[in-house]
């Protein structure tokens, strides 16, 4: 068997790693005296390694370690009643800035209980702490400026819109002036899209009032008749990502408009419903009308802008679009499951 050290040799071998302990080390006995000290300590807190042996914990440097709270919970580590982990203190100097210390402390078990040691953990975290300060402040200033750059953009995007509908208002021509009105339904609804973004506090968007908003925006500007034409909103509790939203609100814009233009000919009257509903991260978002109908083969629209905004935002978010009669009127249900493949995605005519 292998012979035991001698405790004279332990405790050489215990002196030897606090001393050269790269982090601030203090080695106490029970009543708070120094047996050693880290060189890292006496660099950190400027003070003499030769006058550290022996001396008071409280009467270190020029006594700014004289801290009551820290003393009575030394004693509880020593009782065994306690121990210190992360304490936080703020250790202040004369003519010197307060650092932030986190204080660490155990007794040393090496086999003797009547001989109570402390091992003491010092770790200045002053400069995290102020970087960490530094960082919240950044990102809470620039969640402000992108706030506010968005609600520039949706002011600017409603000037825009009035333009458009003061130049559809002069000319002469049907067909542009049938552009410049869906051009700008398009905008209104862009723009409120930003202010809606503009006005969340986070990173994640809440699905109801947003489609809510949304809705309401392109009923003021393309329905005439409220009592003859409504859009619903029926959406759970759901909340996205910011650029989610923006897809899925651009989507309803585009679907909404094509159902407005197309489904209710001749002053029909009729309803447009909007759904989305989640589950995990599988998710529904359903348009649907009481109209009349896609109409097939010969009698089908031609692609237009609307079906390749439609297109490209399905792609975007790997999602699949299934379009079908709902008796009557047309149903759209967009829908991503989370293994679907995104290169079975497909687009209606829009």
């Amino acid at each position: 068997m292998p012979k035991t050290l001698p405790t004279r040799f332990e405790a050489a071998s215990t002196l030897a790693v606090v001393v050269s302990s790269v982090e601030p080390l203090l080695f106490l006995t029970e009543d708070q005296k120094v047996i050693a000290a880290s060189a890292s300590f006496c660099r950190t807190f400027e003070i003499d390694p030769a006058t550290v042996h022996g001396k008071s914990l409280s009467d270190l440097g020029n006594g700014e370690w004289k801290l009551p709270k820290l003393a009575s919970l030394l004693r509880a580590t020593a009782s065994g009643s306690a121990h210190i982990e992360a304490y936080e203190i703020d250790f202040e100097r004369e003519n010197q800035a307060t650092r932030k210390l986190i204080i660490n402390a155990r007794t040393l078990d090496d086999g003797e209980p009547d001989y109570i040691r402390l091992l003491v953990a010092i770790n200045d975290v002053t400069n995290a702490r102020a970087e960490t300060r530094i960082k919240d402040d950044l990102v809470r200033d620039n969640n402000i400026l992108i706030q506010e750059v968005q609600h520039r953009v949706a002011n600017s995007l409603q000037i825009i819109a009035s333009v458009l509908m003061q130049s559809a208002r002069q000319v002469q021509s049907e067909e542009v002036r049938g552009h410049l009105k869906n051009a700008h339904s398009r905008v209104m609804s862009i723009a409120s899209l930003q202010r809606q973004l503009s006005t969340s506090s986070g990173g994640r968007i809440e699905l109801r009032p947003y489609l809510t908003q949304l809705c309401q925006s392109l009923s003021v500007s393309m329905v005439p008749d409220p009592e003859r034409l409504s859009i619903d909103v029926n959406v759970d509790d759901s909340a996205v990502e910011a650029d989610t939203s923006v897809s899925l609100g651009l989507i309803v814009t585009e679907l909404v408009i094509n159902a407005l233009k197309h489904a209710f000919p001749d002053k029909k009257a009729g309803v447009i419903a909007i759904g989305y509903q989640s589950d995990g991260k599988d998710w529904t978002l359903t348009i649907s009308d009481n109209g009349i109908g896609m109409p097939a083969g010969k009698d089908a629209p031609a692609a237009g802008l609307g079906t390749g905004i439609v297109e490209a935002l399905v792609k975007n978010l790997g999602s699949e679009v299934h379009v079908s009669n709902n008796g009557p009127g047309t149903i759209v249900k967009i829908s991503q499951k989370a293994n679907a493949d995104p290169a079975t995605a497909s687009a209606p005519a829009v």
